[in-house]
């Protein structure tokens, strides 16, 4: 009897050993869980706002960074902005014709030959008058009559400069005259000049690279072309 109680014991020990660790435990379950089913028992998730909306990014969306493409930006922002101003001066209306060409009222204001080079509207838009290119020591002469106010030899970029302040037909005109010769302005601020009186002489200071007068005039302080304005009343 010991023996088969013995015997009894070891093969219930062996038969439990031997069987699988699951065989042991009876699911509830019929089938086996699914992929699918761990999945979504397991799964994380996101929510997002119905709100929400998407964004498409493209090559136009980026900015300028390094400072040479700052500054080719900026150049070439302001250069827009010149030009438009430009047009919008260009487009004021007024009328070019004050006076009877020839009567002597406008002069030019260059005594002698010269070549007109850079004219009102150029680079960019930036360029308020005309340029005379002429020789060094040339007279320039008011062009209309009027009183000096200013008169210097350093206006900034200008130079040596006068500007003369005239009403025509009940219209404020201001007529400008930089880059002459240092030393050679004959008027002084506050001075009564007439059309044709010797103002100075031609020269390149400021910032200029060669002999020239650079001639600006004003109708109530709207830049005009000043080569127009010339040739419809000086004659």
């Amino acid at each position: 009897m010991r023996r088969l109680t013995a015997l009894a014991i070891v093969s219930g020990l062996i038969t439990t050993v031997a069987l699988p660790a699951y065989g042991a435990w009876r699911s509830t379950d019929p089938l086996p869980p699914s992929m699918q089913r761990v999945a979504s028992e397991d799964a994380q998730s996101l929510i997002v706002a119905s709100d929400a909306t998407q964004t498409q990014l493209t090559r136009d969306s980026y900015s300028a960074t390094t400072p040479e493409e700052i500054d080719r930006r900026e150049a070439a922002e302001a250069a827009a902005s010149r030009a438009r101003a430009s047009e919008r001066v260009a487009l004021v209306p007024f009328d070019y014709s004050m006076v009877t060409p020839g009567s002597g009222i406008v002069r030019w204001p260059v005594g002698g030959p010269f070549t007109v080079t850079d004219r009102f509207g150029d680079r960019g838009g930036a360029h308020m008058g005309t340029d005379m290119a002429a020789a060094g020591g040339t007279p320039v002469y008011a062009s209309l009559g009027g009183v000096v106010s200013v008169s210097q030899d350093g206006y900034g970029a200008y130079g040596v400069t006068v500007m003369i302040e005239s009403v025509l037909n009940g219209q404020r005109v201001r007529t400008v005259y930089p880059h002459m010769q240092t030393g050679s302005r004959l008027v002084s601020v506050g001075q009564t000049v007439t059309a044709g009186q010797t103002v100075g002489l031609v020269g390149t200071t400021g910032r200029s690279t060669g002999n020239h007068l650079h001639f600006e005039v004003y109708i109530d302080e709207t830049a005009i072309d000043s080569l127009i304005w010339l040739q419809a009343n000086a004659g």
